[in-house]
C-alpha cells in the first residue's frame, strides 16, 4: 500500500467509494419497492385525512383493508385502484376512503378495471389530477420559504436550535413562540409514533417513544386541542403559523424541524412538504441498526421520503452514525473508541450516499458531527476534532449538526466545550441543537452557543491543518481504518456484518420485514 493511500485523505476516498458502491446496489432496489407507509402517503397526497368511525387513521384503515397482508396487492399499489374507483363512483377522495374503510367498496374489484386500456389511461390521468393539487401546494410552500427568507433574512450561521418539550398542541404553540424569542433559529418537534409502529411493538410487548395516546378520535368535539399531539399534521400547520409570526417579530426566518420514530419516513416527508417543514430528521441506516427495522423496508420508505424532500426543498438531517455492538457481542470483547467511531462513520457514509443517490444534493443534506457517546470517552478532545475533520473533509458542502445528547455528570458538562472546539473545524455551515428546560435556560444556551461559534471562527482551521496534529491524525487514521473494515465486512456478509448473524439459521424477525414488496406496476405518479 502506498504512502498516499495510508494518508487520511487516501483512506477517506476509499471509504466513501465503498459506501457509494453499497448505496448504489441497495438504492435502485429501494426505489423500485413499495411499503404500506408509501401507500398511506399516496392516499394522504390524494387528500385522505382524519380517522374512520373506529378512530383509526383513515389512510391506514384503507391500506390495511386493501392489502390485508397480501404482498401481491401491496406490490400492485393503491394509487390506480383508488383513482379508478374515484371515477367509477364519482365521489371525492375522502368519501371514497370512508367507504373503503367501512367495507362498502372493495378496491381489489376496482383494480380489475385497470386491465381495460381506456380505464387505465383514465385512472392515471385522474391520479395525476388529484395528486396535482397537493403537489402544487408543495411547490408553493417551497416558493413561500424562499420569499420569506428574502423578506426576513436568514439567521446567522451556525444555526442554534431547541426542541419543544410540550407534547400537545395548546402549550406547544406558546412554547414555540417563547423559544424563538429566546433566540432559537430552529424549533424541533418530535412526531408521535404512527399506528403501524405502535401495533408492531405492542405485539412484542413494547411501547414506542414519543407516543401520545388520546381517549378518542382526535376530532371529537369539545376537547380536541388538549389531545392533539404537537407533532401531528394539524398541530404542525398551526405551529408553522405561530413560528412565522414569532420569526417576523424577531426579524429573521426560523426553521421548523420534525423528528419521527421508525416506519414513518414517507408520511413524515409528505406532512413536511405540505406544512413547509424546513428540516427533517430522517435516517434509514439508524432505523435499521438502532430501531430494528428490516433493511429493505427502511430503505424503501426513505427512498420515497427523499423524493418528496427533494421536491419540497427541505433539508434532511442524517445522524452521526449508530452504535454497532453486534460484532462485539459475537466476540465477547468490547470495541475500542476508534472502532466504535469508525463503524458509526461507515454507516453515516452509507446514509449520505443513499440520500445522494435519491437526488438530494449537498445543499439539502445535514450530517451529524459527533456521536452521542463521544463525550463519555477517555480523552474525547482529539477524537472529536478527528471526527469533525474527517466529516468536513468528506463533505465540504454538507451542514454538520451538533445535537446535544442527554448525558449525566462530567460527560454532559464536556459536550459544549467539545462543540466549541469542533466548530473551529466545521465552520459556519453548522447547526447546534441544545437541550433547555425553560426559556431562561434556552436563552442562556443560545448565548453560550453563539459565544462558542464566535470563538471557533476566531481560531478556524482547515481539516488538513487539524489532521496534521499528531493526536488528531492518529485518531482519524484509526477511525478510517475501522470504517474501511466495517464496509468491507458489509460487502462480504451483507447487513449481518453489523446486525449480527441470523438466530437459529433463520432471518432475524425485524420490524416491517413482511411489509415491503417490489412494485409490480410501472406507473410513476411523480414523473414530470
Amino acid at each position: 500500500m502506498s504512502a498516499t493511500s495510508r494518508s487520511p485523505a487516501g483512506r477517506l476516498e476509499g471509504v466513501l467509494r465503498r459506501a457509494e458502491d453499497l448505496a448504489g446496489a441497495w438504492g435502485g432496489r429501494a426505489r423500485a419497492s413499495t411499503t404500506p407507509a408509501r401507500e398511506r402517503a399516496l392516499l394522504r397526497l390524494f387528500g385522505v385525512a382524519g380517522v374512520d368511525r373506529d378512530g383509526v387513521p383513515l389512510a391506514s384503515a384503507v391500506v390495511e383493508r386493501h392489502v390485508n397482508g397480501s404482498r401481491e396487492r401491496l406490490a400492485g399499489g393503491i394509487a390506480l385502484p383508488f383513482a379508478v374507483a374515484l371515477l367509477e363512483y364519482d365521489v371525492p377522495p375522502q368519501q371514497l376512503a370512508l367507504d373503503v374503510a367501512s367495507g362498502a367498496i372493495d378496491l381489489a374489484f376496482e383494480a380489475e378495471l385497470l386491465a381495460v386500456p381506456e380505464r387505465r389511461a383514465a385512472a392515471e390521468a385522474e391520479a395525476r389530477r388529484v395528486a396535482g393539487i397537493a403537489l402544487e401546494r408543495i411547490d408553493a410552500n417551497r416558493t413561500a420559504r424562499l420569499e420569506l427568507l428574502d423578506l426576513l433574512g436568514d439567521a446567522p450561521r451556525p444555526w442554534f436550535g431547541l426542541t419543544l418539550a410540550a407534547p400537545t398542541l395548546e402549550p406547544a404553540l406558546d412554547e414555540a413562540a417563547a423559544l424563538v424569542g429566546a433566540g432559537a433559529d430552529l424549533v424541533r418537534v418530535r412526531v408521535p409514533a404512527i399506528r403501524e409502529l405502535v401495533l408492531r411493538l405492542h405485539d412484542r410487548g413494547l411501547e414506542p417513544e414519543h407516543w401520545h395516546p388520546h381517549g378518542g378520535p382526535p376530532d371529537r368535539a369539545g376537547d380536541e386541542q388538549e389531545v392533539v399531539p404537537a407533532g401531528s399534521q394539524r398541530a404542525l400547520a398551526l405551529l408553522r403559523a405561530r413560528v412565522d409570526e414569532a420569526a417576523a417579530e424577531a426579524g429573521r426566518y426560523v426553521r421548523l424541524v420534525t423528528a419521527a420514530p421508525a416506519l414513518a419516513a414517507p408520511e413524515q416527508a409528505l406532512v413536511a412538504a405540505l406544512e413547509r417543514i424546513d428540516l427533517v430528521e430522517a435516517d434509514a441506516v439508524a432505523e435499521i441498526v438502532a430501531a430494528g427495522v428490516d433493511p429493505d423496508r427502511a430503505l424503501a420508505d426513505h427512498a420515497f421520503g427523499h423524493l418528496l424532500h427533494r421536491r419540497a426543498g427541505a433539508l434532511v438531517l442524517l445522524g452521526a452514525g449508530p452504535l454497532i455492538v453486534a460484532p462485539d457481542l459475537a466476540r465477547g470483547i468490547p470495541a475500542d473508541p476508534a472502532t466504535r467511531a469508525g463503524r458509526a462513520f461507515a454507516m453515516q457514509a452509507i446514509a449520505v450516499a443513499l440520500a445522494g443517490g435519491d437526488g438530494l444534493g449537498p445543499g439539502q443534506l445535514a450530517a451529524g458531527a459527533l456521536v452521542p457517546w463521544l463525550a463519555d470517552e477517555r480523552e474525547p478532545a482529539a477524537q472529536a476534532l478527528a471526527a469533525v475533520a474527517v466529516r468536513r473533509l468528506a463533505w465540504p458542502d454538507v451542514v454538520l449538526a451538533f445535537d446535544e445528547p442527554d448525558l449525566p455528570g462530567a460527560a454532559g458538562a464536556r459536550w459544549p466545550y467539545l462543540v466549541a472546539m469542533s466548530l473551529a473545524v466545521a465552520g459556519q455551515r453548522a447547526i447546534v441543537v441544545r437541550r433547555a428546560a425553560d426559556p431562561v435556560a434556552a436563552r442562556h444556551a443560545g448565548e453560550t452557543t453563539r459565544a462558542a461559534a464566535h470563538l471557533g471562527a476566531e481560531i478556524a482551521r482547515t481539516p488538513d491543518e487539524v489532521l496534521a496534529w499528531p493526536a488528531v491524525g492518529a485518531n482519524a487514521e484509526a477511525l478510517l481504518a475501522a470504517a474501511e473494515a466495517t464496509l468491507a465486512g458489509i460487502a462480504d456478509e451483507g447487513w449481518h456484518a453489523v446486525l449480527g448473524a441470523p438466530i437459529g439459521g433463520a432471518e432475524l424477525d425485524r420490524l416491517g420485514a413482511d411489509a415491503v414488496a417490489e412494485r409490480a406496476d410501472p406507473f410513476d405518479l411523480f414523473a414530470r
